[in-house]
């Protein structure tokens, strides 16, 4: 892409509305460790926005800060502000962020191994009121896009692949009826064959039922080829943030994110040259 259709792309990017803002957060564990060290982002209505770095990044930290899913582990946000919609929402259950749109889909799928494909996708519903139609209207749809989910809904899901239960994973958040899904690792420990389904679903159910994703994920390559906007994370820091096909073209993403060497082997202390915004760390 040219220099021009990446300017485009940002400028899109930064115009459209933001649904989810994450201001200069900190995440401490037990009261001494440090994890996030002021991480900024956005994801804005109807984009797709990938959350990158190695494992120990902080990206799932950073995922359950805005989800509020960090007490359980005696995490705690000590600086910053979340917002959706403009709102914060820093103080509000989880339950409440569901019933708001907003929902977190697991790192490893986290099934219930005792109940149905069908019974795990129908517990998502459980805020809902707008009655059984409505609900079996979305469970039809969700089989749409998941049509190994139907032919296993009887299954229970301890007994299907980690494939089909990262399908059950999606497919009970859809059925919140959610506006934005929080998406942790949905490679992990897939074949390469189903992570390019999971992300096609990922893409179509983007264009076609318009719900915004922020996914966290350590696959830089497929992850960039499906987002629209990226941050990578490193030891809890934003060191780049930019438009997908502009972090797919840089020299570094390639060298020690993609794999792909330009010209001779060189250490990543002599070229990692990331530039970060003043305004994430005042």
């Amino acid at each position: 892409m040219n220099t021009a259709a990446m300017a485009s792309e940002t400028t899109a990017q930064d115009q459209t509305e933001a649904l989810l803002e994450v201001n200069n957060i900190e995440v401490i564990y037990n009261h001494v460790i440090l994890v996030l060290k002021g991480v900024s982002l956005s994801v804005p209505k109807g984009g797709i926005t990938a959350l990158l770095g190695g494992n120990g990044a902080g990206k799932t930290t950073t995922l359950k800060a805005i989800s509020n899913l960090l007490h359980s582990e005696r995490g705690v946000v000590t600086k910053g502000s979340i917002l959706y919609r403009g709102t914060a929402i820093d103080s509000l259950s989880p339950e409440e962020l569901v019933k708001r749109g907003v929902i977190q889909v697991m790192e490893g799928r986290h099934c219930f191994e005792h109940l149905t494909i069908e019974d795990n996708l129908l517990t998502g519903a459980y805020t809902r009121k707008d009655g059984k139609a409505a609900v079996k209207r979305d469970l039809d749809m969700v089989y749409t896009y998941f049509p190994r989910l139907r032919d296993r809904r009887k299954s229970l899901a301890g007994y299907t692949s980690g494939g089909e239960q990262q399908m059950c994973a999606i497919g009970r958040a859809l059925l919140a009826n959610p506006e934005t899904i929080l998406l942790d690792e949905p490679s992990m420990g897939l074949a390469p064959q189903l992570v390019e389904e999971i992300f096609e679903n990922v893409k179509r159910l983007n264009e076609d039922e318009g719900v915004s994703f922020l996914l966290a994920e350590q696959n830089t390559n497929i992850a960039l080829r499906y987002a629209h906007y990226g941050y990578i994370l490193e030891s809890g820091r934003v060191v780049m943030d930019g438009a997908a096909s502009e972090l797919r073209d840089n020299a570094d993403v390639k060298e020690f994110y993609l794999g792909v060497s330009e010209g001779s082997k060189r250490s990543f202390r002599d070229v990692k040259h990331y530039k970060r915004r003043k305004r994430w760390l005042s």
